[in-house]
């Protein structure tokens, strides 16, 4: 098939593209500018340049490339997450999941492409009650706290808007926190640095549950939810959710480090804000099994504990 990556040199475009051109697949990659044009190739893939909040440019670039499938990964945050100016964080970010879904849906539904698969994510945006995990069939927290209000609407905008495109196949991949060689749980990254310098501490109970997911792994989701022909909301991580207390010493014993420090949540709530208190003590994990059935995957690295070891 034909595919057009928008968003092809980003944290999973990177494993992406060369994943979709092994599978026998004619890729494009639409990216902002020529300097990553050259990794891009190198795979084998074609570009196509265009900034995903243009919509001229957007559009220009599907008429060029004129695919199938069309996957959405445009996101905007190398400058790291401030968990007390969370929304300004992710603002750019937001308008990519806005204003660049609808110019890039727009595109898609004039250039008569068939399927339109993009990024969502889940964590912090599930209900912080009940049980550990949550499935797609619980709902999205109806209450953020004011910091990620606008994320929050970020992410259900773009979910909206592509599983219910009119005349076009619609998908949202909920990832779980990626991790890897380029991410901030990778190689060199923020978080593992600060992990290293024993400059992130356990806050609270760490009762928080976090799920994880390589980006090799998300990947391979990726290219099963692009060949397939199911629609609506799906989310991909690895088997094995576990409470920040749990994976926070383990990251930092394979890591070498000393254990991380703990402080109490009223201690931390003024330096992270309310934010960051609840990643360590009230977000849920998520529940793969609904992905792994219908693409018929599964994680290669089906558990954190390995995919730490192994694949940062």
């Amino acid at each position: 098939m034909k595919v057009l990556v928008a968003g092809a040199t980003g944290g999973l475009g990177r494993s992406l593209v060369p994943k979709l051109i092994a599978a026998g697949h004619e890729v494009t990659g639409m990216i902002r500018s020529e300097s990553g044009a050259a990794g891009v190739r190198a795979h084998g893939a074609d570009v196509v340049l265009a900034d995903g909040l243009d919509a001229a440019a957007v559009m220009a670039a599907v008429q060029t490339a004129r695919p199938e499938v069309v996957v959405h990964q445009m996101t905007a945050l190398k400058g790291g997450i401030d968990f007390k100016k969370f929304d300004q964080s992710f603002a750019v970010t937001n308008r990519l999941r806005t204003e660049g879904t609808d110019h890039l849906l727009a595109a898609s539904q004039a250039a008569g492409v068939r399927r339109f698969v993009v990024q969502s994510y889940a964590g912090w945006n599930m209900l912080q009650e009940g049980s550990a995990t949550k499935t797609e069939a619980d709902p999205l927290d109806p209450d953020p706290v004011p910091a990620q209000r606008q994320t929050m609407a970020g992410i259900k905008h773009l979910e909206s808007a592509v599983t219910g495109a009119e005349g076009i196949e619609g998908v949202a991949l909920r990832y779980a926190a990626f991790y890897g060689p380029t991410g901030t749980i990778g190689k060199g990254g923020e978080l593992v640095e600060l992990i290293r310098q024993r400059k992130l501490p356990l806050v609270g109970n760490g009762a928080g549950v976090w799920s994880f997911i390589h980006y090799d792994d998300a990947a391979d989701a990726t290219v099963k939810a692009i060949e397939s022909d199911a629609t609506g909301i799906y989310q991909i991580a690895d088997d094995d959710p576990a409470a920040a207390a749990v994976w926070l010493p383990e990251l930092a014993r394979i890591l070498g480090a000393k254990p991380p420090r703990r402080i109490p949540a009223w201690l931390a709530r003024p330096m992270i804000g309310d934010t960051g208190v609840a990643a360590f003590t009230t977000i849920r994990g998520v529940d793969n099994t609904l992905a792994k059935k219908t693409f018929d995957w599964k994680p290669g690295y089906t558990s954190w504990r390995e995919g730490f070891r192994k694949g940062l």
